[in-house]
């Protein structure tokens, strides 16, 4: 039988044996899983590995015995018909980043459900064949939006390349296109998000003057609303938070944090913007919403979302530029993408540590999660940091996998999933 409870955005997390979406139960990445291992390896308390062909970032999600991610399959020639969406940003036109590379190739972009008891792929279906929309940096993926599922059906979003339902046999049920979406040649990042009977899919464009938000029907994919932003391109997944009885969901932004109405896109508020490159997506508790920034200033602003003086706190230090912070008890942590850890009063903004280092030097791309008073942070190289939560810094255990992780945990009833860059690995307290 399957846990599951009522959640609460700003006040916690109850319960939870699902990671049903990005981040997890409220998008917060808290687990409330009891007998998570603290020490793992390749051999040690790995229930199973599976390799995951071709690549992909985005985050596993976990149904009853079921787990769900996407991958993207470069094709190995060169294609002379491709045109990738040229973009312009300010006087230059076009713009291309010198970090853009892939969009010259077509691409097999996959769906796979494995079975969470044995590891075994159960099925993997082609959802998009052929050439993309836009370029990615070299460090992304055409498959890095983490998937959601409501139990009956997993929603997945490859951007410009199409949004897509299938029920959990592996029957396409419906497929839907938002059109090209430009992201500057950085490719996607946002996830999709489901509230009620509906797929909320955000899709910021290159200056802002094509950006959007839309609501799609859970049934059949037709839009419900589309609300139009003037806010350029980002990367960050829109939070729903519950207020006053409705379901806003708040988006940040480097010209302002917004928040609309989930039933009909009305914009409900706008607060200051983050004045940067937004990558990582904004948390909740504690009656706050927390958006940070890390490029090319780092900022911490704690938003109202109730009204009132918007503006609770801010804080000007060791944000990321890709991991999404996050906020366990009382406590607030920002995590940089060099791998130096910040602890602040999630209330009041009160700075409890700063700027603590992780035992080896590394990169990380993938977002805290955190279970049990402990956090676990994920390099680049693999390795995986067990902290103590609180008010002490303190490393309980390192964890090399050996292989390369961008994606974020998940965590399931007893069991962690880590993705790494070859294979999906199913963590668990072994005999």
């Amino acid at each position: 039988m399957v846990l599951r409870v009522m959640i609460c955005a700003l006040g916690g997390v109850l319960a939870f044996a699902e990671w049903a979406n990005w981040r997890g139960p409220n998008q917060l990445g808290i687990a409330e899983g009891k007998g998570l291992p603290v020490a793992w390896s390749q051999t040690r308390n790995v229930a199973w590995k599976t390799a995951i062909p071709g690549r992909g970032h985005s985050s596993p999600v976990v149904w009853g015995k079921r787990v769900f991610l996407t991958t993207s399959i470069e094709g190995a020639e060169k294609r002379p018909d491709a045109k990738p969406v040229r973009h312009k940003m300010g006087p230059q036109d076009p713009f291309i980043h010198p970090q853009s590379v892939g969009a010259d190739r077509s691409y097999t972009l996959k769906v796979i459900s494995i079975d969470a008891e044995t590891g075994k792929i159960v099925w993997e279906r082609t959802a998009y064949e052929g050439l993309v929309y836009d370029q990615r940096h070299t460090k992304n993926t055409y498959a890095t939006p983490t998937p959601a599922t409501d139990g009956k059906h997993v929603y997945v979003s490859f951007e410009s390349q199409g949004i897509y339902c299938y029920d959990f046999d592996g029957k396409l049920v419906w497929k839907a296109s938002v059109g090209g979406v430009a992201t500057l040649g950085m490719g996607p990042g946002t996830s999709p998000v489901l509230v009620e009977d509906l797929v909320m899919v955000l899709c910021d464009q290159d200056e802002g003057n094509d950006s959007f938000l839309v609501a799609l029907s859970k049934a059949d994919g037709r839009v419900v609303w589309k609300t139009k932003r003037s806010i350029a391109v980002t990367w960050t997944t829109p939070l729903p938070v519950r207020v006053n009885g409705k379901t806003q969901l708040v988006v940040s932004g480097g010209g302002a944090v917004a928040a609309y109405d989930a039933k009909s896109g009305e914009e409900l508020w706008r607060g200051p913007g983050l004045e940067g490159t937004v990558v990582n997506s904004p948390v909740a508790a504690n009656g706050l919403v927390y958006a940070t920034v890390g490029y090319p200033n780092k900022l911490v602003l704690a938003l109202r979302p109730e009204g009132g003086e918007r503006v609770a706190w801010r804080y000007e230090k060791g944000t990321a530029y890709v991991p999404s912070s996050i906020v366990y008890g009382e406590y607030l942590y920002i995590l940089t993408d060099a791998g130096l850890i910040t602890c602040l009063e999630a209330k009041t903004g009160k700075v409890i540590y700063e700027g603590k280092r992780m035992p080896d030097p590394g990169r990380f791309s993938a977002s805290p999660v955190a279970f049990d008073g402990k956090l676990v942070l994920v390099s680049e190289d693999g390795d995986s940091y067990v902290i103590e939560a609180g008010p002490e810094f303190a490393v309980l255990a390192k964890n090399a996998l050996g292989e390369a992780v961008f994606a974020s945990p998940a965590i399931a009833g007893d069991s962690l999933y880590l993705r790494s860059v070859e294979h999906l690995y199913r963590i668990q307290q072994r005999p």
